[in-house]
Formats: structure tokens, sequence, C-alpha cells
């Protein structure tokens, strides 16, 4: 049969080290398995696959992409070639691509009209795994994919699989942040240097997490749902972006949870990845690494980002870590235990002030830091409003000064207003209308504790120290 003549079939194909009880099962059901010796040679494009097997040339290139990130991958050269190993090398040395040989050893078999494939690819020692399903009807494909519990994991073709698998090729990265309030992600570049580039995605999304967590030491269904559904979203995101690992944390809200191992497991049936929940004292010395990028870090620095289920703190000098430690007190309990979430009497607003500071009274008594960072999603907004920013810019947002004034003028602007008549405020994101009064009444009274007039604010976050902690040096 010609070439022109194969009809594509629809194709979507994952790689992880351990696929678990679906894995086994596809191995137990294969009707054929195949080991093969095949050669794989690898460039910067995604939208080609070259590879020499048996003593053939085979060349596919991809055709197109449909809405459910099926992919269609057509060939367009099969032919005899009889090359030596030096041979290859110099054709790839010449081509500036690289040489990948690699051993597969296939599981075959076919499910709910699909042909299903489990392999395991070994590249010297380095090993991993790759499940594909793939049907000339795209809706198969998906119905399969989704029953196999696989659908929030990213299709990835072989070749970008490989490249992942042997360090080839850009390196890209990815953090989930899961606080209490929001899930965030970040997307970066690695450079040469091992510092990062321009964020290619920086984003987060309101889940309230942590609703209702206070009153019974659980997260909800409804909470968890949403949590989890964002996670899975931004981790396929992360996948279509190339990202060749995607890390993801948890903090407050899921420390305190009882049921934590719930929504663990729940990620990663769901998402296709492993959400680590880190200690208070990582999450702050992680924190103060992101926040002070681009400002002064000589005499003593306090860092502290309030987020919805607690406050961190970090205390440096010179550059040097002394102290850090995480209070229980956050935007979304506070706003829980108070009613914040509307207009308050000023007597409310009071009580809250004085919640706070008997929280925080650790920090009585302290020597006045030479500079006071804020940093987390209430931070971020005091800030954008300052500035009136109808479009968020973290490089405007980024350093500004927050005194004393501006914070009290939006607390008493907040204090006074409706979730929907803070949702109109310029610069506030919406989602954040009935927990930013409460984020307020933190950062005022942090500043009382500290005895600080201003403060300046960092955009950089969790995820941006988990970035650079994980994967690069910068």
């Amino acid at each position: 049969m010609a070439l022109d003549e194969v009809i594509p079939r629809w194709e979507w194909r994952c790689f992880a080290p351990d696929f678990g009880e679906t894995g086994q099962l596809l191995a137990d059901e294969a009707t054929v398995v195949v080991e093969s010796d095949e050669v794989y040679l690898l460039s910067t494009a995604r939208d080609s696959l070259v590879k020499l097997r048996a003593g053939l040339l085979d060349v596919k290139r991809l055709r197109q992409v449909d809405d459910d990130g099926l992919q269609q991958w057509a060939p367009t050269l099969k032919a005899p070639i009889s090359l030596a190993p030096d041979e290859v090398d110099e054709v790839a040395a010449s081509l500036g691509v690289l040489r990948v040989d690699v051993h597969k050893t296939r599981h075959r078999s076919t499910v709910d009209g699909c042909l299903a494939e489990l392999t395991e690819v070994r590249v010297g020692d380095l090993v991993t795994r790759s499940i594909a399903v793939e049907s000339e009807d795209p809706a198969l494909v998906v119905a399969l994919r989704d029953r196999l519990g696989l659908g929030g994991r990213p299709n990835t073709s072989y070749a970008g699989g490989l490249a992942a698998l042997v360090g080839f090729g850009r390196q890209r990265y990815a953090v989930i942040d899961v606080g209490t309030n929001s899930v965030k992600l970040v997307v970066a570049d690695l450079t040469e240097s091992g510092g990062w580039g321009a964020a290619v995605v920086d984003r987060a999304e309101v889940t309230r997490l942590g609703e209702g967590l206070s009153a019974g030491g659980s997260i909800g269904p409804e909470p968890m749902r949403r949590t989890v559904d964002a996670i899975a979203e931004m981790a396929a995101e992360a996948g279509r972006l190339g990202a060749r690992e995607v890390a993801v944390v948890g903090t407050a809200g899921l420390r305190a949870a009882t049921n934590a191992g719930e929504v663990v497991e729940a990620v990663r049936q769901r998402g296709g990845v492993d959400l680590e929940v880190i200690s208070g004292e990582d999450e702050a010395r992680l924190a103060v690494r992101a926040a002070t990028v681009g400002l002064p870090t000589t005499g003593s620095l306090v860092v502290f980002d309030t987020g919805g289920g607690s406050s961190q703190f970090t205390f440096a000098r010179d550059g040097e870590v002394t102290e850090q430690f995480s209070v229980p007190i956050g935007a979304v309990r506070l706003t829980e235990r108070f009613g914040l979430d509307g207009a308050v009497t000023t007597e409310v607003l009071a009580r809250a002030l004085a919640e706070v500071a008997a929280e925080l009274d650790g920090l009585a008594g302290r020597e006045r830091p030479d500079l006071l960072v804020g940093m987390g999603g209430a931070l971020t907004n005091l800030a954008a409003v300052s500035h009136r920013l109808a479009d968020y810019d973290p490089e405007v947002v980024h350093g500004t000064v927050l005194d004393r004034a501006e914070i009290d003028r939006q607390i008493e602007l907040y204090r006074t207003s409706s979730a929907e008549q803070r949702r109109t405020v310029v610069g506030l994101q919406p989602a954040r209308a009935e927990v930013i009064l409460a984020g307020a009444c933190i950062v005022r009274t942090v500043l009382d504790a500290l005895g600080q007039d201003e403060l300046r604010v960092s955009d950089r976050g969790l995820r941006h120290g988990v970035l650079a902690s994980r994967f690069g040096t910068g």
C-alpha cells in the first residue's frame, strides 16, 4: 500500500516511570509482546519523528491535533537504508540532531476498538514506560483514555518522551503550588547559565480548597473537586507546553486537613502527577528564595507570605536565613471566622485585627528590619489596586512600595463594600473579593508588629522558589 493511501490513526500517548495498576492491566491483557532495537534521530522540532528499524528509514510528521489534544501522525517515508553505526553518527552530527539507541518491549492488545500498547523504553541505563491508545475514530481513543483514568496526563509524542528521558533540547519545567485559597502554575525555561528566562505561563486559579476546613478539619468534596480539576488542567497545560517535569507542592490547607491523603490520591489519579505536602519550614525557605529577586538583600530582612490558611515568616541577615516559622492565620480562616466576605462594622473589624495581633504575638519585641518584603495573593492584589492595573503586570507589581496610608485606605474601602462591590475595584482579582479584607488586615498587623511604615511587594512566590530549588540554580 502506498503511503498516501494509509489512513492515519488518532493517537494519545503518555510517559511515566510506572503506571501502577493501569500498566499491569494492559500488560496482562496483551495478546502480542514484541521486542525491538531502534535508532531515533531527535531534533528540536516536535512535529517530526525519524527512526531506523530493521533496515528501514521511517519518517512521520504530525498532521494535526484535535480539540481533545489527540495527535494524528502520518507516515511520509519508509525506505530501505543501510548505514553502519558510525555512519549514522556522522549524519546526526552533520544535521545537528541526536542519535538515541532505544530498546523497546511492547505489550499490545485491542481494547474497546482501539489499539492499546504498554511499552518499556530503555536507553542505556535510563528507563521509562509509555501507554499509547490509537484508532481511526478519535472518540474511541478519548473514551478508552478516560476509562483507563489517564485523561489528565499530557499527550506526548515519542520524540518528546525520548527528549525528556535523555535530557535533549529545551529544558522547560513547571511547578504547581496548591494553596489554601488558590492553585498557581508557573512554566519556565532553564537557561544555559542555570537561571530562568521569562515565564512561559504564570497564572493562578482560585479554588478555595480550605473552604470550611477550620470547622470540620477535613476538605469538603466540592473544594476538593475544584482543586483537583485545576491541578489536572494545569498539569496537562504544562505537558502541552513541553515541560519535562512538573513538581506539585501543597501547603497549609493540606497540612491541616485530616483527609489530605485523599487529595493526594485524587491528584495522582486525575492529573497523573504526585502532590507533595511540604512543611511550613520548607515553604518559608523556598518562598524567601524567590521573593528577593531584584530586591536588596543586605542588612536585616523579613519576608512574609500570607496565604489562605497560614502566614510564613523568614528572617535573614545579609542573605543568610536566621529563623523561619509559620503561623496558622490566613485570609480564608479569618474571613470565615469574622464574616469578612462583605461589609462589616468597625467593631467587627477591630475584633478581627485583635485576633490577628494575638496570633502574631511572636513578632513583638523583635528588631526592626532594614527591609520588609510581602508576598502572596493578598499583597499582589493590594499592589495592583494601588496602581489601578486593569490588566495585571508582574513587572509593575514586583517591588511596589505599600505604606500604612495606602493599606488603611484599602481596608476601609473593603470594610464598607459587599463582595459584588469589591469586584468592581480596578486591579482586584474578582475571585479574591471575599478574602481581600482579611488579607489586608494581616498585612496591616505585620507592619504594626515589626514597627514598619511600609513594605515592598514581591510578585514572586513559592512556585518560583520550588522551580529554582528543584530544577535549577537561579
